[in-house]
């Protein structure tokens, strides 16, 4: 996307604010997860081997302005400690003197992680003030917490303002590139699978897809909203009632447009959504009073024939219920044979992550989107006001 990277940037011996997205999991004080933390650690050592003061940023949770010992970042400034191997200092503050104390304490090459920025009301604001006095802690500004970048929060708009350059670490960097090539330089036979609950929330992404993609595979609750505007029953199923007609009118536009929409024309139905049901396999109507809680095998076969044929894949959103084991074959399925396809494969979104990473697969996939809503938004073709602020690759200091 030709933004200034932190390798093309001057951070060498400087003092540079980093934010980074270390929402992570916490249970009973400790990081269940650290994914996110990991994902951060080649752009904070290629800092802290260019003799930079690493003073790190990031948000946990919603504390809504006020301070919440439970949302606090000191358990995650332990585990980041473990995973690079060299000691990171932790702030209470994250402006003011402490703030400025902490950071005047650092050695070259040192690690400082400030606390949870959202303990300011300041920051979901954007807040022009404390914008400044976060700039004011550091002499260059390296964005690499993409899973943000679609606010314009203080942290990630509002300071970027205060410094000459503003460059993205590696994190960004790899997201621009993959999701830049599907958005810009797209591959057919381009296959799109969308999943989710709700019509509503992904109108933008499927009029955005139609425009590239050549085949969209929907499963998942959404697929009983498409199903039942075709004139099917969906029984008990999930339904997103208000945009019945949305999903006819999305339908017609991909026929318009010559697009291929593979719907699921089997489903494994129980009569409730819990680990005990009873599992049964029906066509494509659901019969009265029971859920569609999975696609059927028929249909995982039809969207595996599309997907062995593609050379784009990009996928958001579960085929059903996969938190039950007895409804996550469809999904497996689907993200196995993303794996096994030639097809550069990109995957976004909290579900389909985690499905990539159950099924064992996480690794045969080209990349993994850290950011659930900001991906989608970049994918919409959306301005994303932590992207825009970014500096152009080859622009002077």
């Amino acid at each position: 996307m030709g933004k200034l990277r932190v390798d093309e940037a001057e951070v060498q011996g400087k003092t540079v604010l980093v934010r980074v997205d270390f929402n992570v999991p916490l249970d009973g004080g400790q990081v269940s997860d650290d994914t996110r933390i990991a994902a951060a650690l080649p752009t904070i050592r290629y800092l802290t081997g260019q003799g930079a003061r690493v003073v790190l940023a990031s948000h946990l949770g919603r504390p809504k302005g006020k301070r919440d010992p439970a949302l606090s970042l000191a358990p995650v400034a332990m585990r980041l400690e473990q995973l690079l191997g060299s000691p990171v200092a932790f702030c209470e503050s994250v402006v003011g003197p402490a703030a400025a104390g902490a950071v005047a304490e650092l050695e070259p090459g040192g690690v400082l992680l400030l606390e949870n920025l959202r303990f300011h009301a300041g920051e979901e604001r954007n807040d022009p003030d404390f914008s400044r006095s976060l700039a004011e802690l550091a002499h260059a500004y390296v964005s690499d917490a993409f899973g943000t970048v679609h606010r314009a929060h203080a942290s990630i708009a509002g300071v970027a303002s205060h410094f000459s350059q503003v460059a993205c670490g590696f994190l960004i960097a790899k997201e621009l590139e993959f999701l830049g090539r599907v958005l810009n330089q797209p591959l057919s036979p381009y296959v799109a699978i969308l999943g989710g609950a709700k019509v509503g929330d992904k109108i933008q992404l499927v009029r955005s897809l139609l425009q590239r993609a050549d085949t969209l595979l929907i499963g998942g609750a959404m697929a009983y909203t498409f199903l039942k505007a075709l004139g099917h029953q969906v029984g008990a199923s999930l339904l997103d009632e208000p945009h019945l007609e949305l999903a006819s009118q999305l339908l017609q536009e991909a026929a318009d447009q010559g697009k291929a929409v593979l719907l699921p024309s089997d489903h494994l139905v129980a009569s409730q959504a819990t680990p005990e049901a009873d599992v049964e396999t029906c066509g494509v109507d659901i019969p009265e009073g029971r859920i569609g809680l999975d696609i059927g095998p028929e249909s995982v076969a039809r969207f595996q024939a599309a997907l062995t044929q593609a050379r784009m894949i990009v996928w958001n959103g579960p085929m059903g219920m996969f938190e039950l084991p007895q409804f996550r074959e469809g999904t497996f399925a689907i993200a196995r044979a993303a794996a096994d396809s030639a097809a550069m494969s990109l995957v976004g979104g909290g579900d389909s992550v985690a499905a990539v990473n159950q099924a064992g697969v996480a690794g045969r996939i080209s990349h993994i989107s850290t950011g659930g809503g900001a991906s989608l938004k970049f994918l919409e073709g959306k301005s994303l006001p932590g992207i825009e602020v970014l500096t152009e690759s080859g622009s002077p200091a």
